[in-house]
């Protein structure tokens, strides 16, 4: 997969405080490139649940269009203080201290990335609901799988199999490097 190797400023900023804070599951470049195309096509809210140290957030601010406001949502009261200081002086990111849940009063959402595993396991039909008709979902973190049913580590894969299969959404699976895919569901 090819990519420039620069990265917009606010992901570098956001990628030395995963570093200095030891955070090693923020996400990965490649996902970031997706989150920020996307991004570009939305407008009104979008949307993360589990911030960590900004990653994902910074990739989606480097993608949307003017006038898009993200709103993103971390538990960890140490780290949601880190990051809201890491984007202190951009208006357009908000960062939530509190557990995923207390996004979805924020909705509608244009485009709503699920980084908390905890949303991932158990949010699907609550996403169904905040997501804008038309909106993107995007769920990271998945090994590629080239059979169906899923497959991961000999077992069926049945969270990628019930958004797969969920007939609220368009959703196709998206190898972004050879080790990683994302979920990129279209609420219809």
């Amino acid at each position: 997969m090819s990519a420039p190797p620069e990265l917009p400023p606010l992901v570098s900023a956001a990628l030395s405080l995963s570093g200095r804070r030891g955070f090693v599951s923020s996400t990965r470049n490649e996902t970031g490139r997706l989150l920020a195309t996307l991004a570009a096509s939305r407008t009104g809210t979008v949307g993360e649940l589990g911030t960590g140290c900004g990653v994902g957030s910074a990739w989606l601010r480097s993608g949307v269009a003017e006038g898009t406001k993200i709103v993103t949502a971390e538990s960890d009261p140490e780290l949601a203080k880190a990051v809201a200081e890491l984007f202190a002086a951009d208006e357009r990111i908000e960062v939530v201290e509190a557990d995923w849940t207390a996004l979805i009063e924020r909705g509608p959402f244009s485009l709503l990335f699920v980084d908390a595993r905890e949303a991932k396991l158990s949010a699907r039909d609550v996403v169904a609901e905040v997501v804008e008709p038309g909106g993107f979902v995007v769920l990271d973190d998945f090994t590629p799988s080239a059979v169906w049913p899923p497959m991961y580590e000999g077992r069926v894969d049945t969270l990628r199999q019930e958004w797969l299969q969920d007939k609220r959404f368009t959703t196709v699976e998206v190898m972004v490097a050879p080790d990683a895919a994302v979920l990129l569901a279209t609420r219809r």
